[in-house]
């Protein structure tokens, strides 16, 4: 037998952003082994692709599915769109390493109650994902405000060069056990009081040859409305300073009064891409979601209630109804709710798709797998890019699409040998319609899975079809690979 599947006259996008070609793919054990047209192979598994859209396996920038991967490791919100490939601990979050001495702080919570961090080490959380086998691939990054929460008895100030010392100390574990960097969420007031130096110090260790290759610095920045220029100004000051390069998290133009500047905001991102690697995930939606934040209840804006503690009832109802049968303000009824998620209306889909289309984007999700009621971009992202904004508004060819997607994520996070459809690399793979894929999960309705997808393949096994999960799940713990390597491909943007 020359391989163990072939898939026969597909339509390829490689993930490079080149044009597509017709061709057939040989996959043996994990690995693509031959790449041409009419290949003479013999196959225990002949899939006739009938020239459909044959694409790397997605890669989702921006997760939080940190303990969704050991505790659902069918993972279906996200091998239903053709993600192969989840990067987690965005935000400053992260289920590892943490020893907690009571609940999670906000936004740790997104992550699970207590029980759910069980990781004292980095190592530990490899271990356990290594056991429960989720049917994606993972890859880690580590929460700053995770670091913070194991040594500092509260969160409401800078951390003292002793706790800073002990935050290093178990960033250079986990970099030793394969993370791929560092988060911060400095927007969240459990990360807020950091200055500056308190997270330079921590990101010195990226680039610090006795400690890590390839390491990266993301982040949720300090503001996303008002002050975003001078909090994006802070994310570059880091990268230059820790020579790491820099991925903004969700750029987004939040609030209101910040519709319309998504101009100025990108001018300051390409103008520091002239000095350092920078670059950005966003997700192709005009709605954000998180824990609900006081800060951001505004009566212009739609907020629906994820989630809520006290009052679970309420759950997939809008404040202002909720507001308005309690018989008071939305701030008010806002903090009789707390603590809770809530899903805000607050972005322009003009500014949205302007950053969606800029060549340094790439495509992260941001869903929140524990929200009972959660946004609709934890099931339909990928799919939306390339179904709405790519076939049917054409804000970027599908070639593009794809890299976003594929090969980009794959140059800027180091994954090796993963991105690209080429000879020798991991077979992880996504068949497709690109004349019916689409999203069909909705704010009502948020748990539907996509339209249109019909294959993936994850690290050589066929996880899913239209029909649903297969049962195998092939997904492995993906370690930090030296930085430039020169098996990842792609081209910069």
């Amino acid at each position: 037998m020359d391989c163990d599947t072939l898939i026969r006259n597909a339509t390829l996008y490689d993930g490079s952003g080149a044009e597509p070609e017709v061709a057939d793919i040989a996959i043996s054990a994990d690995r693509i082994t031959a790449i041409g047209v009419s290949l003479k192979v013999e196959a225990a598994n002949i899939i006739e692709a009938e020239f459909l859209a044959l694409a790397p396996g997605f890669i989702d920038t921006h997760t939080h599915d940190d303990t969704a991967v050991i505790s659902n490791p069918a993972m279906l919100p996200k091998l239903s769109q053709g993600v192969t490939t989840v990067i987690t601990g965005n935000c400053g979050i992260s289920a590892a390493p943490v020893a907690l001495k009571a609940q999670p702080p906000d936004p740790m919570n997104l992550l699970g109650d207590a029980a759910a961090f069980r990781y004292p080490t980095f190592a530990s959380y490899v271990a356990a994902i290594n056991t429960a086998q989720p049917s994606v691939n993972v890859v880690a990054l580590v929460g700053h405000t995770a670091l913070r929460s194991n040594h500092m008895p509260h969160l409401d100030r800078p951390a003292t060069s002793d706790e800073i010392a002990a935050m290093r100390a178990q960033l250079i574990e986990a970099l030793d056990h394969g993370a791929i960097g560092l988060s911060t969420g400095l927007a969240y007031l459990s990360a807020n009081a950091a200055t500056t130096d308190e997270v330079v110090a921590l990101a010195n260790l990226l680039t610090d040859p006795l400690v890590a290759a390839g390491a990266i610095y993301t982040t949720h920045l300090r503001s996303e409305s008002e002050a975003i220029l001078d909090a994006m100004h802070e994310a570059f000051t880091i990268g230059r300073e820790s020579r790491a390069p820099v991925i903004v998290s969700h750029l987004k133009c939040a609030g209101i009064a910040n519709w319309g500047r998504s101009i100025e905001v990108l001018a300051a991102l390409e103008s520091a891409q002239k000095n350092q690697p920078v670059a950005c995930d966003c997700y192709p939606y005009a709605a954000s979601s998180s824990t609900l934040d006081l800060r951001q209840v505004d009566p212009r804006v739609k907020i629906i209630i994820t989630w809520s503690t006290t009052h679970p009832e309420v759950g997939g109802k809008l404040l202002s109804k909720i507001a308005e049968e309690w018989g008071v303000s939305q701030l008010d009824a806002a903090k009789r709710l707390q603590p809770a998620g809530a899903i805000y209306h607050s972005i322009s889909e003009q500014d949205m798709r302007r950053i969606l289309a800029h060549p340094a984007t790439m495509i992260g999700s941001d869903g929140l797998p524990l929200d009972p009621h959660p946004h609709p971009r934890l099931w339909g992202t990928f799919p939306r890019v390339i179904g709405r904004y790519s076939r049917d508004e054409k804000l970027f060819p599908l070639s593009e699409a794809v890299h976003k997607m594929t090969g980009l994520p794959a140059q800027r996070f180091n994954l090796a040998q993963r991105g690209l459809i080429r000879e020798g690399f991991y077979a992880d793979l996504v068949l497709f319609d690109p004349a019916t894929i689409i999203d069909t999960a909705t704010f009502e309705d948020p748990q539907q899975p996509s339209k249109g997808i019909r294959a993936v393949w994850v690290n050589g096994s066929l996880s899913y079809t239209a029909k649903g999960a297969t049962q195998h799940r092939a997904g492995r713990f993906l370690p930090r690979s030296p930085i430039h390597s020169s098996t990842n491909g792609g081209h910069a943007a």
